[in-house]
């Protein structure tokens, strides 16, 4: 079972929307987002209509001031994460279209130039379990959310000029 609260005020205050699953559109619940109470389960949370923009991964806690954490009052986007369990493992490419150098990963990384010596990462292939990639080393900044599958260009799913410096995996735990 996931479970959500979003407040419309700081510090958990204002009308709030509780979700439980999908909701594409919180604008009828709540005319803004500023705090929300992760109860169970993991959320991915989007900025932008049809899951784009700028991502936020939350785990069971309470965020007091969300809009601290980088995210717009207009927030209302959101999927369930998943809570996948069993092995990881991605390969990530220097370039566009899996170019260039390469590297298969199985465990996070928390600097690819440091451990790897690729200056860019611009594509990727999950094959298995779910991988957060991020904007800046030690796990911070923007971040994207890659389930199985091949991405060809970062650039093409809106993250032109954003370099992925660090990696992590989504366990069980969350």
């Amino acid at each position: 079972m996931r479970n959500i609260i979003f407040y419309e005020e700081k510090n958990f205050q204002g009308r709030s929307y509780e979700c439980m699953s999908d909701c594409s559109d919180m604008s009828s619940y709540l005319s803004r987002c500023q705090s929300c109470r992760v109860e169970s389960g993991c959320f991915m949370v989007y900025d932008r209509p049809n899951y784009m923009g700028n991502q936020f991964f939350m785990r069971r806690g309470e965020y007091s001031d969300y809009v601290s954490l980088g995210a717009g009052e207009s927030t209302r986007f959101l999927i369930p994460q998943q809570q996948p369990g069993g092995s990881h493992r991605m390969k990530i490419y220097e370039r566009e279209n899996f170019g260039g150098q390469s590297h298969e990963m199985m465990d996070d990384c928390d600097n690819i130039m440091d451990r790897y010596r690729m200056n860019e990462c611009q594509s990727c292939h999950v094959m298995d379990g779910h991988w957060l990639m991020y904007e800046q080393p030690q796990f911070r900044g923007k971040m994207m959310y890659m389930r199985p599958g091949e991405y060809r260009s970062f650039r093409d799913m809106g993250m032109s000029g954003m370099r992925f410096s660090s990696v992590r995996r989504v366990t069980d735990s969350c």
